[in-house]
């Protein structure tokens, strides 16, 4: 996703944030979706058995992206960029899946994602009362353990069946509103199909976050209980024909996070802290990264889905922190807050919660790089040193009762805890190395030499040693050894030699001390003053507003249109052969082998990847955008150069979310890596014509 191009402050002044959302603008939760302001926009608005059926088919994966069910037999629909982790754990150095693509010549040579699980919302419960009550007048650190008790304790309630539910208690309007999502889970997820990686990122940098595009980044899991594929009668009816100029279209996925509701001082700590000092480290990781890979060509492989990461952490942090340093933009926001501000003023209920933030935010700046470079150490960075993490404060927390202990090892959260800790991952020696020297080293310049804690985990070993050391010694790379600690719980960690382990038990009491400063003096008087913040814009504007993004359902409406970029219009759509217009024979412009063979039978006029209006944000990916009679019309994998600002705001004139059609994908199917079976499948059985 690109992100380099700079911003124009009249764009992002038509931002809005606090005020009612208008037209085409929200992610909107299941249970409030505004029925009444699509009607008014395009004349009709879907009804209950509409919004029932699409949030039935709607998939949640927890790699961080989303997608839907396409078959009743478990088929799911996403991103080429949400499975390539997939992918690259499941490559070797004689067989590269992400260079060349997937294709299962039947489900019995479909493969296991390592960690990957697929969650269906199945209920949606307001527990707003519930957890306000626990929480009562408790303030500081007693506010945050009673409330995350609580939490932990409905959980355990509305999930007994572990095995295939997950419930979640979402925190909405930074703790104005509580609610209970109870999900339909499924463990085993498998690679179906999957395009050349050519295809997937064609135009690579230059193109992302732009349009005209011509991207294939689309590909199909399918998701297994007891061994065979589920069954899901619940699904998108597969519908491979053209959108439309003009027509609705409609997104259910789940946005990651938006940070719209903001205060301005909140505001401020992210464009003079954490977007900097966030986008230094990804930008220095990725420079030493590089350097790595270019040892190699098994380095170049292996290192390929880490590098794709840290690239799109970085440009999508960069537009961020390019639009809070928009004045145009931010004087718009500040003056939302004060007309906030006015309306609610001399009301007792509410008082002043913005003064309540100001404080915390202020004491959040001393305690600021602690909790960066010490809660996490080098898991921040390494997946073993993940591993080691999780298992020495598992060991601790699983011996506590449930509703003592801290988020993510309750018992709601274990399972899926278990499953990424355990399932098997490849990890490569040289790559673990980088990421804890890189995190030793930034530490070590940030904290200072002479800090306490740096002089105790470091002692007199420089970064390079240090890492060497650990990762060198260390057994965790091996999933029965992860599994091992995890079922010995407390005594096995104690009896543990291994480096890694050894490092985060000295690490834990500290990273503790951290975790328990920031509930105390940030999360406890925030989640306070949130909450009445909430009540403020309620009395204001009603309840017409959407909460910020949670990476929970969502859905967002809006038209296949393009825009005008400087004057000119850009059209809402690309067809197949405009990818043959674009091709140079270099990279990133280089045709996929697959283009390549199958010219001569590809239908050029094919709408390849096309734009709307609908608002969407990271998490998004691998949505499915679905038409008005409720059928899946293509995939959401990107936003366009406007929507770089989306963290904080959405203007309908210039955002666009841009998607890779179904027709596209079918013609892909069946000419350019034909897949018959799934073509049959995704067809009601009906094998197409080529």
């Amino acid at each position: 996703m690109r992100l380099t191009l700079a911003f124009a402050g009249t764009a992002l002044a038509a931002l809005a944030a606090a005020t009612p959302a208008a037209a085409e603008e929200g992610m909107w939760t299941f249970d409030a979706v505004p029925t009444e302001a699509i009607k008014a926009s395009y004349g009709w608005a879907p009804d209950q058995q509409w919004l029932d059926r699409t949030r039935a088919a709607a998939v949640r994966l927890t790699g961080g992206c989303s997608a839907s069910f396409v078959s009743a037999e478990g088929l799911i629909l996403t991103n080429h960029h949400c499975v390539i982790g997939c992918l690259q754990n499941l490559s070797t150095g004689e067989s590269d899946l992400v260079a060349g693509g997937f294709n299962a010549a039947d489900r019995a040579r479909e493969m296991k994602c390592p960690g990957q699980q697929a969650e269906v919302v199945t209920a949606i419960t307001d527990v707003t009362g519930d957890i306000a009550k626990a929480i009562g007048s408790l303030t500081g650190e007693a506010l945050v353990k009673a409330r995350d008790a609580r939490i932990a304790e409905i959980e355990a309630a509305g999930c007994t069946d572990r095995d295939k539910t997950r419930c979640q208690v979402v925190t909405l309007f930074g703790g104005g509103q509580y609610k209970l999502y109870q999900y339909r889970k499924y463990s085993d997820v498998r690679i179906a199909w999957a395009p050349e990686f050519q295809a997937a990122f064609f135009g690579g940098d230059p193109d992302n976050f732009n349009f005209p595009r011509y991207a294939m980044d689309a590909a199909f899991l399918r998701a297994y209980e007891n061994g065979k594929p589920a069954t899901t009668p619940a699904h998108l009816k597969w519908n491979p024909r053209a959108p439309q100029e003009g027509e609705i279209t409609f997104i259910a996925g789940n946005p990651g996070s938006t940070k719209r509701l903001l205060t301005e001082a909140q505001r401020r700590f992210e464009r003079s802290e954490r977007l900097p000092l966030t986008l230094l480290l990804l930008s220095e990781y990725r420079g030493r990264l590089i350097t790595k890979m270019e040892e190699s060509p098994e380095k170049t492989r292996e290192g390929g889905d880490e590098l794709f990461g840290y690239e799109n952490s970085f440009k999508a942090l960069s537009g961020q922190f390019r639009a809070l340093n928009d004045a145009a933009f931010t004087a718009k926001l500040a003056a939302e807050e004060a007309e906030l501000r006015q309306r609610v003023k001399g009301n007792a209920e509410i008082g002043d919660p913005w003064s309540e933030i100001d404080a915390a935010v202020a004491a959040r700046r001393d305690s600021y790089l602690d909790s960066v470079f010490l809660e996490r150490g080098p898991a921040s960075f390494s997946t073993l040193a993940g591993y080691a993490q999780t298992l020495v404060r598992a060991a601790a927390e699983r011996a506590k009762p449930n509703s003592e202990r801290l988020p993510g090892f309750t018992d709601s959260a274990l399972p899926l805890t278990e499953k990424r800790l355990t399932d098997p991952v490849p990890t490569y020696p040289w790559l673990e190395e980088l990421a804890v020297s890189f995190w030793a080293s930034k530490a070590r310049e940030y904290l200072g030499t002479d800090n306490g804690d740096i002089q105790a985990l470091l002692g007199k070993e420089s970064p390079e040693a240090l890492a060497k050391r650990l990762v060198d010694g260390s057994k965790l790379a091996d999933p029965t050894y992860r599994k091992q600690l995890w079922e010995g719980g407390a005594a096995a960690i104690a009896a543990s030699d291994d480096p890694m382990i050894r490092f985060f038990a000295k690490l834990d009491p500290r990273s503790r001390a951290i975790k328990t400063a920031f509930d105390r003096d940030y999360d406890a008087p925030v989640t306070a003053a949130q909450a009445r913040l909430a009540k403020a814009r309620f009395a204001a504007y009603g309840d017409k507003l959407y909460p910020d993004a949670t990476f929970t359902l969502r859905l967002s409406y809006g038209r296949v249109e393009g825009w005008k970029e400087r004057g000119k219009p850009v059209p809402a759509t690309t067809v197949m052969g405009g990818t043959y217009d674009r091709a140079t024979g270099q990279l990133p412009y280089k045709l996929a082998d697959g283009f390549v063979k199958a010219e001569s039978r590809i239908d050029k006029n094919t709408v390849y990847d096309f734009v709307s209006t609908n608002d969407i944000i990271g998490g998004n990916s691998g949505s499915p955008v679905i038409a008005r009679d409720g059928s899946v019309i293509g995939t959401a994998f990107d936003g366009n150069i406007h929507s770089l600002g989306g963290a904080f705001g959405y203007d309908g004139s210039l955002n666009r979310t841009v998607s890779v059609s179904t027709g596209a994908i079918q013609q892909a199917l069946d000419v350019i890596w034909p897949a018959p079976a799934l073509s049959a499948e995704l067809n009601g059985g009906k094998r197409r014509k080529r």
